[in-house]
């Protein structure tokens, strides 16, 4: 059995972040332009290609959009980076302009993630609970013309 768990973030920030926040977000993304800062050790998500544990693709983008900046995330983490996550996950939900989901945390072996919530400045996560299932067999999506 691994510690290994998945986080996965989707969200935006302001087109004006401050330049150096900006390279402090390209380092841990281990993109061009980057520095790094604030103690951390190494790039938390400069891992690509194809996950060991989790499944699927590891991912780390940036783009500005508009007048924003989209981030996406996937990557597998250790318990071991936990204080570091939390910490840029927070760092994250002071900046951000996306209000509600923003992503999920969830043990590798896990049916149900935890849910990452940004609102009035921070990000919460919130344990969703699978006591009652209700299954939608064959319906991966809601069919809204049924």
């Amino acid at each position: 059995m691994a510690d290994i768990y998945e986080l996965q973030l989707a969200l935006n920030l302001p087109g004006a972040i401050p330049p150096e926040d900006l390279a402090l977000l390209r380092w841990h993304l281990a993109l061009e332009g980057g520095r790094q800062g604030d103690g951390y050790e190494y790039p938390l998500w400069q891992a690509r290609g194809a996950a060991l544990r989790i499944g699927g693709a590891l991912v780390g983008e940036l783009h500005l959009h508009g007048a924003e900046w989209a981030l996406t995330v996937r990557q597998e983490a250790h318990p071991g980076e936990f204080d570091d996550l939390r910490r840029i996950v927070l760092w994250l939900g002071a900046r951000t302009t996306t209000v509600g989901t923003v992503g999920y945390f969830r043990f590798y072996e896990a049916h149900l993630p935890d849910a990452l919530i940004a609102e009035a400045g921070t990000v919460r996560r919130e344990i969703l609970h699978g006591e009652e299932v209700v299954e939608a067999a064959g319906q991966v999506t809601p069919d809204f013309y049924a």
